[in-house]
């Protein structure tokens, strides 16, 4: 190992270590969602609202991230994400004490805005720290690892945490992971206060603020890359939130239980199988990111992923399978659960959405030298297509009844459409006279 490569190490844990907090804050608005809406008495759709709360943020800060990461640096930008993430938590922690829902979606908005600064800082970093191409994928892959490791703790956490159901919890009971997340972030912000991030020296800021007639919005694969963040993110949130609401629904009983109140608890655990099946293909993507172009990774998974949504579309909730799935309770971290063969279906997509994101990322900014940082800031606008996609599938299941479910997913296969057209056709940089240094 050179001396540049063990100077590299440090920043590159710290990168992948906000990668995690990243998924650890935002996967805690889709289970507080769920308490909110039987604790409030709301639909589906007002119960989604935390998720797009969390996501609309990147929407009004992703810009304003770009500008400040290009500004800044990679570091102090960092650090002001961690400090506005501690600020939103704890609001979202007040709104409990204070049982307001109104205080939960102001503390929900305000975190997605540390979780657009901290995504801003940290996709570019790992992938100038990996030198770009498969090996920037790769190591993208591995945050991504740890990112989904973490969003896998939390639906796990969630269900140990309320062990007489959702249908009958209250945010309070959620407190000790508000309480971690605060500790997290504390801890983060002494961290990388004394991490030592490799920054662009003044020759290369000087370029990067430098005025041009062009800027990232002049490439063409960028432009549909962003674009394919927006339905990536929302695919990926989409699948397992309304999977959630559809096997938990008392008036369906799609899982044949009754009113033995264990329904809940089982749909909890489904949804965190999706996560950690996005955690193993994101360390399958780690292991292969320096041999597979992140254009054929991306392509594959779109592929498959659109059949097992398709499939789960046309399958009958009269054929069932035992799905191993976390048992979210004190017996044991592992079980089956018997569920109709379409959630299985869906549950296996999250092998497909797990390397997606870096493939995409990786895609986009392939090329674009000095509007990388201005580039990874729009990117991040788009990230809102997570609160906006489910909201529209809430919205379709509300207005559908009890077929709603089944029918939303089309939204999915139309997403996962537009991503393999992005990995065949939309990600060739078509505009390579243009001088990026």
């Amino acid at each position: 190992m050179t001396t540049t490569q063990k100077r590299q190490v440090i920043p590159i844990i710290a990168m992948i270590f906000l990668f995690g907090m990243i998924s650890f804050v935002t996967n805690l608005a889709s289970p507080m969602g769920d308490i909110l809406k039987f604790q409030f008495k709301v639909d589906n759709w007002m119960g989604t609202l935390g998720v797009f709360a969390n996501f609309i943020a990147y929407a009004v800060m992703g810009y304003p991230a770009g500008n400040l990461l290009q500004k800044l640096g990679y570091k102090k930008t960092a650090l002001i994400a961690i400090a506005v993430g501690f600020v939103g938590v704890g609001i979202q922690t007040l709104s409990g004490t204070m049982e307001s829902f109104g205080i939960y979606l102001l503390g929900a908005f305000v975190a997605g805005f540390s979780m657009c600064l901290l995504n801003t800082v940290v996709n570019p970093m790992l992938n100038k720290l990996g030198g770009g191409g498969n090996k920037g994928n790769q190591l993208i892959q591995v945050g991504g690892s740890f990112n989904s490791l973490c969003g896998t703790a939390v639906i796990i956490l969630t269900g140990v945490l309320i062990p007489e159901g959702i249908k009958n919890a209250q945010i309070s009971n959620v407190f000790p992971l508000m309480y971690a997340a605060l500790a997290i972030f504390a801890f983060a912000f002494i961290v990388i206060a004394f991490t030592s991030i490799p920054e662009k020296n003044k020759e290369e800021q000087a370029a990067s603020a430098r005025s041009s007639q062009y800027s990232a919005l002049s490439f063409r694969h960028f432009i549909l890359g962003a674009i394919g963040i927006f339905v990536y993110v929302g695919v990926e949130v989409g699948v397992p939130n309304v999977l959630n609401k559809w096997l938990q629904n008392p008036d369906l009983d799609v899982l044949k239980l009754g009113n033995s109140g264990t329904a809940e608890a089982i749909a909890g655990s489904v949804a965190a199988t999706y996560w950690f099946l996005m955690l193993i293909g994101r360390l399958l993507g780690a292991a292969i990111g320096s041999k597979v172009s992140a254009k054929s990774m991306l392509g594959v998974a779109s592929v498959v992923g659109l059949v097992l949504t398709v499939a789960a579309i046309f399958a009958s909730t009269d054929c069932r399978v035992n799905l191993p799935v976390f048992k979210n309770d004190a017996s044991g971290l592992f079980g089956l659960a018997d569920v109709p063969v379409s959630a299985a279906l869906l549950v296996l997509v999250g092998l497909c959405t797990s390397v997606m994101w870096g493939g995409i990322f990786n895609l986009a900014v392939e090329g674009l030298g000095k509007y990388t940082e201005k580039a990874s800031g729009i990117f991040m606008v788009l990230v809102c297509g997570g609160g906006i996609l489910p909201l529209l599938q809430n919205g379709i299941v509300d207005f559908a009844g009890g077929v709603g479910y089944s029918v939303s997913y089309w939204v999915i296969v139309a997403g996962l459409l537009y991503l393999l057209y992005y990995a065949l056709i939309g990600s060739k940089n078509v505009n390579k006279d243009i001088p990026v240094h």
